[in-house]
């Protein structure tokens, strides 16, 4: 993998949770015939992150499939560590590890030689993490390319560990504001690969409801998504009793493929290397095939030149 191979626009997608594996096949297959450069995937309770992983990267030859993320509170260091290398040594260039992710059920997590309690410090554990990843001995040599890994960072502090760290970052639901913002914390060198959810429907009503139910849950149930988005400007007014219409149409872009392409340059003049969309749908069960479809058109739009300078991106902001 090398810089930019991901392209300027991805697919971001929880949509195959819920699908059989045929069609999963089937639906990756497209989305690279497409043109997309990345295929991002959440982890939830369907698949897990490794499974789906090899799965997808089977069902394809060319996309780079990225972890967006596997989550750290499911599996041990060395678990995560080793199948990184074998997806790495696989798939060559063509797997990038996502990492974040929340407790479960309040347990402790055991990283890096030590333990994260219930109520500890995620930027602790996630340098912990790290190191335990790092400290697992190595039986064959690394891939060329060695496989890259990003963070799920949105605080500064976790932005700045991901530059240190990691390959980059990779913000979740967060408005075009804070892609200035990750931009000037990690530098111009790191690699940013930011989330855009997106309702790609005409019906301003129509498209808000259905954005601001998604926008609702995520409110409820991710205190860390509350936080980044009271540093990103929202008050009680925009979170308390569910999303106010300034939130939602910050963080989420409807509309047709032109106000949504217009999101994605504002996503790249803030300093984003990579806009993956998330595509929401009235029933987010289904695969939104039609929409993926659709907004393939972005994909080589010279509105989204590649090769970017941020340099002074970082410097202006």
């Amino acid at each position: 993998m090398v810089e930019h191979e991901l392209g300027r626009v991805g697919i971001w997608t929880f949509a195959f949770d819920g699908q059989p594996v045929g069609r999963v096949r089937d639906a990756a297959a497209e989305i690279e015939e497409l043109g997309y450069g990345a295929l991002w995937f959440g982890e939830g309770f369907g698949r897990d992150a490794v499974g789906q992983a090899w799965l997808l990267l089977g069902a394809t030859e060319r996309i780079v499939v990225a972890a967006g993320i596997a989550n750290v509170a499911l599996r041990d260091p060395m678990a995560m560590a080793t199948a990184e290398r074998a997806l790495g040594e696989a798939f060559r260039g063509r797997y990038l590890l996502g990492l974040g992710g929340q407790r479960v059920g309040g347990r402790p997590i055991e990283a890096g030689g030590y333990t994260i309690p219930s109520g500890g410090k995620p930027l602790a554990l996630m340098r912990g993490y790290l190191d335990a990843m790092d400290a697992v001995p190595q039986y064959v040599p690394t891939p060329d390319p060695a496989p890259r890994r990003v963070l799920a960072a949105l605080g500064p502090k976790m932005l700045a560990l991901a530059a240190e760290r990691t390959w980059g970052a990779h913000p979740f639901h967060a408005p075009v504001e804070h892609t200035a913002d990750a931009r000037r914390i990690i530098g111009p060198a790191a690699f940013l690969g930011v989330e855009q959810v997106v309702v790609l429907d005409t019906d301003r009503a129509r498209a808000r409801e259905v954005a601001r139910a998604h926008i609702a849950g995520y409110l409820e149930s991710a205190p860390h998504q509350v936080a980044n988005l009271r540093r990103c400007g929202f008050g009680d007014e925009d979170i308390v009793g569910g999303p106010s219409a300034r939130l939602v149409d910050s963080v989420v872009a409807y509309g047709d493929v032109d106000v949504i392409g217009e999101r994605i340059r504002q996503h790249v003049d803030a300093g984003a290397d990579h806009v993956c969309l998330q595509v929401l749908t009235a029933d987010p069960m289904a695969l939104p095939l039609p929409q993926w479809r659709e907004l393939a058109a972005l994909v080589d739009r010279p509105l989204f030149p590649l090769g970017a300078d941020h340099s002074g991106v970082a410097a202006a902001q």
